[in-house]
């Protein structure tokens, strides 16, 4: 799939077919992760790729939003360190979206469809991924064929007109 092709076909997928992702897809979308860029190349990220079905059960409880994870093929959590000062907070919230957007990009080039969650048990989230006790898990991304529809290009994307929030100079 071209980029362009991928940009405008990634959407949320919630529910997937019950067949696994190859290894050397799940490797290849971990790796474009690994490749985001980040503020001062610091790389603040970790990725804990979780599979096992009784434990993407349990990982769906990190919040009441998650549920589609129970059902995913794959998870990948994104770890962090505890910021420790509101500008290394600001720099660690934008490198993970960076590197969320690369994850959902690669996945939805291999037709992969992906499904986003907040963390907001990070106890339970601590003691089902043995993240250090210095680190926080930010998101999960869920990942596994969509079970609805194939990604494709969405023709008529339900966003804001282009004219709308595209400002040219100025506001």
């Amino acid at each position: 799939m071209e980029t362009w092709d991928a940009i405008r076909s990634r959407r949320n997928v919630r529910v997937y077919e019950d067949r696994g992702i190859a290894a050397e897809d799940l490797d290849r979308v971990l790796e474009a992760g690994r490749r985001a860029p980040s503020s001062r190349n610091w790389q603040p990220w970790d990725f804990v790729v979780v599979t096992d079905r009784a434990r993407l059960e349990e990982l769906s409880g990190v919040w009441r939003g998650a549920g589609h994870v129970a059902r995913s093929a794959a998870t990948i959590a994104l770890v962090a360190p505890e910021p420790r000062d509101d500008l290394e907070r600001e720099w660690v919230q934008y490198d993970l979206g960076q590197a969320t957007i690369s994850i959902m990009l690669a996945a939805t080039d291999l037709g992969i469809g992906t499904g986003h969650a907040a963390v907001t048990d990070q106890d339970l989230a601590r003691r089902l991924l043995g993240f250090p006790g210095d680190r926080f898990c930010a998101y999960l991304i869920a990942l596994g064929y969509p079970a609805d529809r194939p990604l494709r290009p969405v023709e008529r994307p339900n966003r804001r007109p282009f004219d709308e929030v595209v400002h040219r100079d100025s506001w």
